[in-house]
């Protein structure tokens, strides 16, 4: 069944723009550890068009060049990347996958909450499967506006005194 996606022009225009990854944390729900996943700094973007499509890509910090076939494998075990449409309902963000770097999530809807204050953005899974172990984490995503993306700036209000 197709999946319904709001026309853009009711997303909420804070969530457009260009966010940078601070920080990718997952935590195991039962024990409450949290794991860096890919390291203390990873690298990547997450960016919410005006028009209702999002695009997410993040590596870990340590990724060096490919060299050999194993580099290959810990590089995909390295990264997160998809990209589809997105609607926003209430405190909740809903990704709506057409092109993964894990053909498993290609059709799914993954709902994240989320939470803007200034310029951080917080994005919040429920438990997840992660990996071949199949224990349940939960990710705690935490970005920031990137302020060279000028589409964000066109959209957004601007700060008092700016």
């Amino acid at each position: 069944m197709p999946t319904i996606v709001e026309p853009a022009l009711t997303q909420p225009a804070e969530i457009v723009g260009t966010w940078k990854f601070l920080a990718y944390v997952r935590t195991d729900p039962i024990t409450g550890k949290n794991t860096n996943v890919f390291g203390e700094y990873p690298r990547g973007w997450l960016i919410y068009t005006a028009e209702g499509r999002m695009m997410v890509i993040v590596v870990a910090e340590s990724r060096k060049p490919l060299e050999t076939e194993e580099d290959r494998i810990a590089h995909h075990k390295q990264m997160v990347s998809y990209t589809g449409r997105y609607t926003v309902v209430g405190d909740k963000v809903i990704h709506h996958v057409d092109v993964a770097w894990n053909e498993a999530w290609i059709g799914s809807d993954l709902v994240r909450s989320y939470e803007i204050a200034g310029d951080r953005l917080t994005i919040t899974t429920a438990p997840t499967r992660y990996g071949i172990d199949g224990v349940e984490q939960v990710s705690t995503l935490t970005l920031e506006r990137d302020h060279s993306d000028v589409s964000a700036r066109s959209i957004l209000p601007r700060p008092r005194g700016a």
